[in-house]
């Protein structure tokens, strides 16, 4: 699987956003809180960095790029074949809590480790 993030990948709409924060699971991966459920569908991603502590736009989108290049190079840690021989898939928000900007392999180490954690609770 080649390592892009298409507009398929993303997690958007009220509706699935809602259900995700409302059903999923969630655990810290400093400086990420990460909220994942099971889906089946394709997998789907969400990345967020809060205005309430990144008053400046590009404070913010640079943190979104960097936890979505970070999934984008290990998205692969994700997709293996289950027991039953269906690959499982997820949607996972990615909430970036700290309140410093992290150097991309601070979060790059957290999205490792998030993902990780997500696999092995599968």
């Amino acid at each position: 699987m080649p390592n892009t993030f298409p507009k398929e990948a993303k997690l958007c709409g009220a509706l699935g956003i809602a259900a995700l924060y409302k059903n999923g699971k969630r655990f810290t991966a400093w400086p990420l809180r990460v909220t994942y459920q099971p889906t089946k569908g394709e997998t789907q991603v969400l990345v967020w960095a809060p205005k309430s502590l990144f008053k400046h736009a590009v404070q913010r989108n640079r943190l979104r790029r960097l936890m979505r290049e970070a999934y984008r190079l290990h998205q692969d840690t994700l997709i293996s074949q289950s027991d039953s021989g269906v690959p499982s898939n997820f949607q996972i928000a990615f909430n970036y809590i700290d309140k410093e900007e992290q150097s991309y392999k601070t979060i790059e180490k957290a999205v490792i480790k998030a993902l990780r954690k997500i696999k092995s609770n599968e």
